[in-house]
């Protein structure tokens, strides 16, 4: 139980460090993650078959990301069409592309071909170890690294540039900077991590499927709400920590959901339910500052 909740929270943590760039970063609403998810599974899926090694099949699923982030601002910002909108219809047109890539198939399976994480699986046998904690600690590493680097670039005069630009857009615009490139990479980047998020799931899983991505967005959505009800800081490292524990404290949430809810007459079609439901409490819980007087109250000492 424990390792299948980590490995999926880490996997996707990585697609909701995409979210976290979008929408707190950016403050832009990119749905484009709904089809850019399912696309790094789809890539992942047409390399293998052509017996591309998985490493390299992760980079071009992050690749075929940031590519699919790249039309979605050029939508925004050469035909001028909404944040929102521009990201339905490239979410929408993906589903058709995510096809053609997988030879218009549906679903891939990667039952006989040799992925990361079946490799993992057959060299721990031998070594004696469990494959879900061989599993596990590989994705600690994989993504602790990916999360010590996007620190680093936040760090950086564009990073701190591209923070700016979403809390203030005149300022920055005002210092010469073209906000069209600063919002472009950040989206572009954004995608790329739910592309690699949506490979590294297809490995996991053990096969490809376009319908893979469906209220991907929404379920990152909660993830990110979820950690910052956890922790409250404006520290960057903080806050891409906070997003990886928000995940994996979701999956952890929607894996009681799918073994108890039966008790209460509740099943997997009930998991979409759910999720609304956490976003609608955390939206309720960040407006009226429920946790903050939680904190406060719990800092009182005790009367004697």
């Amino acid at each position: 139980m424990i390792p299948s909740i980590l490995t999926e929270g880490l996997i996707y943590g990585i697609m909701v460090l995409g979210v976290f760039m979008t929408f707190r970063v950016l403050n832009f609403c990119d749905m484009t993650v709904d089809g850019s998810f399912p696309m790094g599974a789809c890539v992942l899926a047409a390399c293998l078959t052509h017996g591309i090694s998985p490493a390299l099949a992760l980079l071009f699923a992050f690749v075929a990301g940031c590519l699919a982030g790249l039309c979605t601002t050029l939508i925004y910002t050469k035909l001028r069409i909404p944040d929102l909108l521009s990201g339905i219809l490239m979410m929408t047109m993906l589903y058709s592309v995510n096809l053609r890539i997988m030879s218009n198939q549906a679903n891939v399976s990667f039952l006989r071909i040799p992925t990361i994480f079946s490799n993992l699986t057959a060299w721990a046998k031998t070594v004696g170890m469990s494959g879900e904690w061989i599993i596990v600690i590989f994705l600690v590493l994989f993504v602790g690294a990916l999360t010590v680097l996007l620190n680093l670039f936040f760090s950086t005069d564009f990073g701190l540039t591209m923070g700016a630009l979403g809390a203030n857009p005149q300022m920055v615009t005002s210092q010469g900077v073209d906000i069209r490139f600063v919002r472009g990479v950040g989206i572009c980047f954004g995608d790329g991590l739910a592309a690699l998020s949506g490979s590294l799931f297809a490995m996991y899983s053990g096969f490809a499927d376009v319908g893979s991505g469906t209220g991907v967005v929404v379920s990152g959505l909660a993830s990110l709400m979820l950690g910052e009800f956890i922790l409250k800081s404006n520290k960057i490292a903080v806050q891409t920590l906070r997003v990886l524990l928000g995940s994996i404290l979701y999956r952890a949430l929607m894996f009681l959901a799918r073994r108890y809810g039966y008790n209460i007459g509740m099943n997997s079609n009930d998991l979409k339910l759910i999720t609304g439901l956490l976003i609608i409490i955390c939206l309720i819980v960040s407006q009226t500052d429920v946790a903050g007087w939680l904190r406060e109250h719990l800092k009182r000492p005790a009367k004697a």
